[in-house]
C-alpha cells in the first residue's frame, strides 16, 4: 500500500462548508495526480463528510486519500463510536439513502475503530 505524502492529508472544518471543501480538495488531488474521472470520488467524499456533519459532534473532519493496490481509497474520520447504518430502500423516506447509494458506487467500504475513540469510514473506489 502506498500512502500519499502527509501534505495530502486535509482536515475540513464543519460547518458550514465541509462537504464542499472536501469535494473541491478531492477534485484538485485527482487533477494533480492524473487519476481520471473524479465524479464517484466527489460523490463518496460528500456523503461521508455530510454523515459526520449530521450525525456526530466532530468539529474538524480529517479526510484522507490513499492509493491501495491501484485503487483510490477515501477515508473520513470522526469522534463518534456509533457505526453508520445502511437503511433499507423506502420510497417514502426523505433521507437515509446515502450509504445504500455509496455501496452501489464503490468496490468496497467499511468502518474501523480508532484506539483513541471514534472511527474511520472508508470507501475503495472502483477502477
Amino acid at each position: 500500500m502506498r500512502i500519499w505524502p502527509r501534505r495530502r492529508v486535509r482536515s475540513c472544518s464543519i460547518p458550514p462548508r465541509a462537504p464542499e471543501t472536501a469535494r473541491k480538495w478531492l477534485a484538485e488531488v485527482f487533477r494533480q495526480r492524473g487519476l481520471g474521472d473524479d465524479y464517484i470520488g466527489r460523490t463518496v467524499v460528500t456523503e461521508l463528510v455530510t454523515n459526520v456533519h449530521r450525525h456526530t459532534d466532530t468539529k474538524h473532519i480529517p479526510v484522507r486519500l490513499l492509493l491501495e493496490d491501484g485503487h483510490t481509497v477515501v477515508e473520513v474520520e470522526d469522534r463518534s463510536d456509533e457505526l453508520p447504518v445502511v437503511h433499507a430502500e423506502d420510497d417514502d423516506a426523505e433521507s437515509g439513502r446515502g450509504l445504500l447509494m455509496l455501496s452501489m458506487l464503490v468496490q468496497d467500504w467499511g468502518v474501523r475503530a480508532l484506539a483513541k475513540g471514534g472511527k474511520v469510514t472508508w470507501a475503495r473506489l472502483s477502477g
